[in-house]
C-alpha cells in the first residue's frame, strides 16, 4: 500500500465481538514500526472500510487496534502525516490513492498486544481436550458433508510451507475452499499460516499424533 515493495502480512479482522471482514494488510516494516510504538497512522483507499473503530486486526506480530477512521480528500494529506505513515513524502500517499478505487481514509491505530490465538496454538492438549477437539472436527466434517478435517491436517503436516494451490489440488477441492477450511482449523489453534502455505502448530501436532 505504499511506494515501495514489501511483504504484506495480515489476517481477517473486525470489531471486537463482531463478524470478521477481509484483511487490512500491512507491510512487515510498518508492523515492526507499529509494535515499536513508532507508527500510529495509516492511509487506505477502500470502496468499503475493512475495519471498524474499536476493532482489531490480527497480524503475524500481534493485534493492531483501530482508534479512528476518517474519510478525507487526497490533497489534505500533509508531508508530516505521510512520513508518519511510512511514506517518503505525500506524493507517495497520493500515488497510492490514485492506484486504488473508492474513498480515501486516514486510519489511526496502535499496538493492541499479543494475539490470544498465539497462546492457544502453543498449548498442548490433554486427553480431555483431545477428545473435545476430535468432536469439533467431527462436527466440521458433518457440517460440510465430507470428512475433510483429518485430510487437511495430514496434508499440512506432510507438506509444510507448500503453496495452498498444490494442497487444494491434492485434497481434490478448489483453492478458496481449501483456504476457508484451513481458517476453521486455525481458529481451533491447530495450524499456523506462513508466508507461503501452512504448518501445524504444537497443538495441531499433538492432536494429529492421536488421529
Amino acid at each position: 500500500m505504499s511506494d515501495s515493495r514489501h511483504t504484506f502480512v495480515g489476517t481477517r479482522c473486525g470489531p471486537i465481538g463482531g463478524a470478521p471482514s477481509w484483511p487490512m494488510l500491512f507491510r512487515k516494516t510498518d508492523l515492526e514500526a507499529i509494535f515499536a510504538g513508532e507508527r500510529t497512522l495509516a492511509f487506505r483507499r477502500w470502496k468499503k472500510p475493512t475495519v471498524k473503530v474499536g476493532g482489531t486486526v490480527r497480524t503475524q506480530l500481534g493485534l493492531v487496534g483501530i482508534d479512528a477512521i476518517e474519510a478525507i480528500e487526497p490533497g489534505s494529506v500533509t508531508e508530516d502525516e505521510a512520513r508518519a505513515a511510512g511514506y517518503r513524502d505525500r506524493a507517495g500517499v497520493i500515488a497510492m490513492f490514485e492506484g486504488q478505487e473508492g474513498t480515501c481514509y486516514r486510519i489511526r491505530l496502535h499496538p493492541e498486544g499479543t494475539d490470544p490465538h498465539d497462546a492457544l496454538r502453543e498449548s498442548l492438549p490433554d486427553a480431555a481436550e483431545i477428545e473435545r477437539l476430535s468432536q469439533k472436527l467431527a462436527k466440521l466434517d458433518k457440517s460440510a458433508g465430507a470428512a475433510w478435517t483429518k485430510q487437511a491436517l495430514k496434508l499440512i503436516a506432510e507438506r509444510p510451507g507448500i503453496v495452498s494451490t498444490s494442497l487444494a489440488e491434492a485434497a481434490g477441492i478448489e483453492r478458496m475452499q481449501f483456504k476457508d477450511n484451513v481458517r476453521k482449523l486455525k481458529a481451533l489453534g491447530l495450524t499456523i499460516s506462513l508466508d507461503v502455505g501452512y504448518r501445524l502448530s504444537p497443538r495441531g501436532e499433538a492432536l494429529i499424533a492421536t488421529l
